[in-house]
């Protein structure tokens, strides 16, 4: 079968994709950037086929094969910072449908989530919204509505990782007491590939959830009995500013975005109970409790092979899709800050240390500063450090890295360049790389560079320049090997 997979490159479609390719399908893979997919498209050249479609770019909708058998529409916009998000959302899913009616496509699946109550947050509206757009064209539409996804990488694990990892004890608000019904990622990948061309499954939707239905609180909980970690957790009847304190609070305790906290938050309200479980009929799994899930993720994390993460996402706000465009670093109207050292140490040690770079490696000096900058950066909207690094040793194009995005980790050649995601007034690049000089002297170079934005933009560089003079130096000094 041929099958179309919409959000190639986000947390669900990078999930699916081998187990598409392992059952012999031929995949055609839908990007807006093809240098963001990391998949090895060599190994798999036979099978599998990238596409450039942007779906707000109606002009790339034309890249889409006529020859579909069946289409997965894993997109949304949760993390997004736009205000208008749920017109952007109609926008896609209304040209993806245009398009999909000129092929032959037998099936279009999509992911929801459970909406079964009648005041829904903006974004549960927007997704119900989608469903429809989708199951208003001529193919059959197969919709799968999930509550909080629990697997390694996931923006519910994660936010539930750091809050009870982080705090002992807890003062919250009466939401922490709706009910919910978690499912693992390994369920939902189940039912997605399940469906797959099921003729039951045309022109359904189905809740999708595990065994276990509990509170956020009780979900806290078991976390917390799984880590054999003590936690208090005092769930309060009423709070000043609830809204508005509750996403600023898991905000600054965990490493979601504002804009995703936001999101998460707001739907809290909607208890997300599965009502259609008519699913489990058609394709039989063995559903995962939610104690298992976690130990299933944190097995994953132990192993370092954390598949995807909700982090691959162009989250921050601060970045266009186009990002990879910068990855040529300005000079004209720059300021910057080089550091050339002299490598007389094993240059794959300092090679070693260039990919290791950020996360708990930190950043080699004056580790406090850049935590110190991080909260900072967090107060002020930003994405912080606590997004860490999905994997201790390796770096691609598009990860996220502390409050830094990989634009090129060309490891061949010895070459890293982040560009910043952080709150400045202005843009920030730092390049990481070792360079052989013509008397055939090993240097390690780094070269920070900051296009300021107008006059506060320079002051903020002059302001820091004796602070980075030392913390430059000294990490420059320490990835060399001195």
């Amino acid at each position: 079968m041929k099958i179309l997979l919409t959000g190639a490159n986000g947390y669900i479609g990078k999930r699916i994709l081998p187990d598409l390719l392992s059952q012999g399908h031929k995949v055609v893979c839908m990007v807006r950037d093809r240098r963001r997919f990391n998949f090895p498209v060599e190994k798999f050249k036979d099978n599998l086929e990238l596409i450039r479609v942007d779906l707000l770019k109606k002009e790339t909708l034309k890249n889409i094969p006529k020859d579909i058998d069946a289409a997965y529409y894993l997109v949304h916009s949760m993390q997004t910072s736009s205000i208008a998000f749920g017109s952007l959302e109609e926008e896609s899913a209304k040209n993806f449908v245009e398009s999909i009616n000129k092929t032959s496509t037998k099936q279009i699946i999509y992911l929801s989530g459970i909406a079964n109550d009648e005041n829904l947050s903006k974004h549960l509206s927007s997704r119900f919204n989608v469903e429809k757009i989708l199951g208003s064209g001529k193919t059959p539409l197969t919709v799968l509505r999930a509550a909080i996804i629990i697997g390694s990488g996931s923006a519910s694990f994660e936010i539930v990782r750091d809050l009870v990892e982080k705090l002992p004890v807890m003062v919250t608000p009466k939401w922490l007491n709706t009910k919910c019904q978690p499912i693992s990622i390994r369920n939902v990948k189940e039912y997605l590939v399940g469906v797959l061309l099921n003729e039951k499954t045309y022109n359904k939707i189905f809740d999708i959830g595990g065994p276990d239905i509990l509170s956020y609180k009780e979900m806290l909980t078991i976390y917390a009995k799984v880590r054999k970690l003590k936690r208090f957790i005092l769930v309060l009847p009423r709070l000043p500013f609830e809204l508005q304190g509750s996403i600023y609070w898991i905000y600054l305790f965990s490493s979601a975005n504002i804009f995703l906290t936001k999101s998460l938050v707001e739907s809290m309200k909607n208890e997300v109970i599965c009502k259609n479980m008519g699913i489990c009929e058609i394709v039989k799994i063995t559903l995962l409790s939610y104690e298992v899930a976690i130990e299933n993720a944190f097995e994953k994390i132990t192993q370092n092979d954390v598949a995807s993460s909700w982090k691959d996402a162009l989250s921050s706000g601060t970045l266009e899709q186009n990002f990879l465009e910068n990855l040529r670093v300005p000079v004209h109207g720059c300021l910057t800050d080089v550091r050339k050292v002299e490598i007389k140490t094993d240059v794959s040690k300092v090679k070693q240390n260039i990919w290791r770079i950020g996360g708990k490696n930190g950043w080699y000096y004056w580790n406090w500063a850049w935590k110190v900058r991080g909260v900072f950066d967090k107060i002020s909207g930003g994405v912080g450090l606590r997004r860490g690094r999905k994997n201790p040793t390796e770096l691609k194009a598009g990860d996220a890295l502390d409050f830094w995005r990989v634009l090129l980790a060309d490891e061949p050649k010895s070459r890293l360049v982040l560009f910043a995601e952080m709150k400045v007034p202005g843009e920030a690049w730092l390049e990481l790389k070792i360079v052989t000089s013509r008397d055939d002297k090993v240097y390690y170079k780094q070269t920070a560079t900051f296009r300021p934005s107008g006059l506060l933009g320079r002051l903020y560089w002059y302001f820091l320049i004796p602070s980075h003079a030392i913390i430059f130096r000294g990490m420059a000094k320490r990835i060399a090997g001195y």
